[in-house]
């Protein structure tokens, strides 16, 4: 029987989606290329039996009520606060910036009103704020601008501070007393058995069929006068006809440490100015579990590969506003998601998006090939 909708991409976007669209009596086919459903939040674990996420560390936060409650419909929780560490002259330092930071680094004791002060006398005013450069250095000023994000930005993303929009930088805030979580959202957890696991769980209904290892090109016409909604590069489903947006990709080297116990003291920590990697994640602070031995995985961005951020920069926007144009001149095509959007989203933020889109196709009222 010819679904509904077909649903390109088997992430967040897409699944949720999927859900929303089949407990509204859709009949709903999801593909994904990849063999596996999660996106790139898919977990496994490794030859060792410990659950690692092979995309790089997926932490979940959000001050959507909402999204939470969703979501948690198909897992349990783990409370988990996230904590970053950034080595910085041979020290490990808490980021975002607090006064402990400045205080070990500069030798400092500052007390919480006295933090604002300090930053006030180092800041370098700009306005208006147009890249991340004028975001940071009108926050913290250049020496801690240069110790932490200058370095780390050009690995990340292969550009300078003043390259980038300002929104990069503008996600990650200063703080003038000892708060040294990395996010400061009112619902902080991770799935207490994982990604994938919620996902089998969201993905479970008799309206939704799935196959994985399947590219959108080779299936597209078996699908004739069937909505889709596409998930993946907006650029590619448009065959790059305008050129080829930017994507920033990772490399990851995972590694199991049979003899240590712990690793490193927090999840994570970055390295902003040495090494070619950006920063090392330890999985047993993620997920809670204990067993011998610890894996780790170390992150190297690079231009060339499976797409993972949308690029920042005002051309790179307005060359989405093209391909933009074009989605919404193309009829039975609803396209959402971080890629599809070229927005440099959250999981929840994805999450929200997509539940927002499901529910405007099912308020159109109309047969599912003529919603847009």
């Amino acid at each position: 029987m010819k679904p509904d909708y077909l649903i390109v991409g088997a992430g967040f976007a897409g699944s949720v989606c999927a859900r929303v669209l089949a407990e509204a009596g859709r009949r709903v086919h999801l593909i994904d290329k990849r063999e596996h459903i999660g996106g790139n939040a898919y977990d496994q674990r490794d030859a060792h039996g410990v659950l690692i996420h092979p995309y790089g560390p997926h932490i979940f936060h959000t001050n959507s009520k909402k999204v939470f409650e969703y979501l948690s419909r198909f897992t349990t929780w783990r409370f988990y606060e996230h904590r970053v560490l950034a080595q910085v002259d041979g020290r490990l330092l808490p980021i975002p910036i607090n006064r402990s930071t400045i205080n070990q680094l500069y030798g400092l004791n500052l007390g919480e009103d006295e933090v604002q002060p300090y930053l006030d006398s180092v800041r370098e005013p700009r306005e208006p704020l147009q890249t991340s450069e004028d975001v940071v250095l009108n926050s913290v000023g250049r020496d801690l601008c240069d110790k932490f994000f200058r370095g780390y930005t050009r690995k990340q993303w292969g550009l300078d501070l003043s390259q980038l929009s300002a929104g990069v930088a503008a996600r990650i805030p200063t703080r003038c007393n000892d708060d040294d979580r990395y996010f400061g959202d009112s619902f902080q957890f991770m799935p207490a058995e994982g990604y994938t696991r919620m996902f089998e769980r969201m993905l479970d209904h008799p309206g939704i069929t799935v196959q994985t290892g399947t590219d959108f090109r080779a299936v597209r016409e078996q699908f004739p006068g069937v909505h889709i909604i596409y998930t993946g590069p907006i650029d590619a489903f448009f065959d790059h006809c305008h050129g080829a947006l930017p994507y920033r990709s990772l490399s990851f080297a995972h590694e199991h440490l049979a003899g240590t116990e712990q690793f490193q003291p927090v999840g994570t920590v970055n390295y902003p100015n040495d090494h070619d990697y950006t920063r090392i994640t330890e999985f047993k602070h993620l997920t809670g579990e204990t067993h011998a031995g610890t894996s780790i995985v170390r992150e190297y961005p690079q231009a060339e590969g499976d797409p993972y951020y949308p690029v920042p920069r005002p051309e790179n926007e307005a060359l989405y506003k093209r391909y933009q144009a074009l989605a919404e001149a193309t009829p039975g095509v609803t396209f959402v998601g971080r890629l599809a959007q070229y927005r440099y989203y959250n999981m929840d933020q994805i999450v929200a998006t997509a539940l927002k889109t499901a529910e405007d196709l099912l308020q159109t009222g109309a047969a599912p090939e003529a919603a847009r």
